[in-house]
């Protein structure tokens, strides 16, 4: 797990002008694969996480205590500093509290609010209404209040953007970087040219969510850190390139009931044991005779 070292690396990292580029990651497997990779950060998406762990749209169904022991179970696999989404920190002022608490005990390094009616709904996707920016800014100034460790990264996303417009948008920015917002994260932007006015407009680290095929233009890391970007994050990418792939393989099993010349890569059984950490437990065994109870 990261811990506090995965806190003070992500906190010093973003007074760095370079951009931090941050794979989406949804479960333990994504993470150790991300986690191996030598990213920066990690970013723990809550649409790939509610959809791997119940099978549900992200729209406000999750539970806090499901959330954080998925924040759990990603940060004990990984080493990587580690950014969750924390919705609108499931509920009013004290369950923002319990959430940033709870998510740093958990290993987060980052954690990530937003300014969403309840039932909240995924970035990117219709609908989405935003709660009176006098009451997000007091959700920022609990979270930055409540963390037990100086270092933890409480970011701030609006989605003011898609119903009230940019300037509401950017305006809402800077009202929560005054509330003690490490960074922002100015949700769906719909041009280049609004995510130049984005990434000019404040003294704290500013974060592009790239979704392909999203409301966003997708534009290569290095032009938005050209922009004034600190971090972009890929939530999507690799629950969509997982996903795509399991389709595919499940379809030739089922069309030839088989796998021989199956075209989707498959990772070498060799490979996935080690991966998923068979050779510490063989070490163990081979070590302990497991079922003797006597070492070497």
């Amino acid at each position: 797990m990261a811990g506090p070292n995965g806190r003070r690396s992500l906190a010093a990292r973003l007074k760095d002008k370079r951009i931090i580029v941050a794979p989406g990651v949804y479960d333990a497997v994504s993470a150790r694969i991300a986690d191996r990779m030598g990213f920066e950060a990690l970013y723990m998406t809550g649409y790939g996480t509610v959809a791997s762990h119940l099978g549900l749209a992200d729209a406000g169904l999750a539970t806090y205590s499901e959330m954080v022991g998925r924040v759990a179970i990603i940060a004990e696999n990984t080493t990587t500093p580690l950014i969750a989404d924390a919705d609108t920190g499931y509920g009013g002022l004290l369950n923002v509290r319990r959430t940033v608490q709870g998510y740093e005990a958990a290993g987060a390094a980052g954690i990530q609010i937003e300014d969403q009616e309840m039932p909240k709904k995924c970035g990117h996707t219709p609908g989405r209404r935003v709660v009176a920016i006098e009451e997000m800014v007091q959700k920022i100034q609990v979270a930055a209040d409540a963390r037990r460790h100086d270092d933890t990264v409480i970011i701030a996303r609006t989605d003011a953007r898609t119903t009230l417009g940019i300037d509401e948008a950017l305006r809402r920015g800077e009202a929560y970087a005054k509330a003690g917002a490490d960074v922002l994260f100015i949700e769906s932007p719909e041009t280049t040219e609004e995510l130049a006015m984005i990434g000019r407009s404040f003294d704290v680290p500013v974060l592009c969510n790239v979704v392909n095929t999203g409301r966003t233009p997708e534009l290569p890391s290095k032009q938005l850190e050209e922009l004034g970007f600190g971090i972009a994050i890929y939530p999507g990418m690799a629950l969509k390139a997982a996903s795509q792939a399991v389709t595919a393989a499940y379809s030739y099993l089922h069309d030839t009931g088989a796998t021989l010349g199956i075209n989707v890569p498959l990772m070498d059984s060799k490979d996935l044991h080690e991966l998923m950490g068979f050779p510490d437990v063989w070490e163990f065994e081979k070590r302990w005779h497991t079922g003797t109870g006597a070492a070497e």
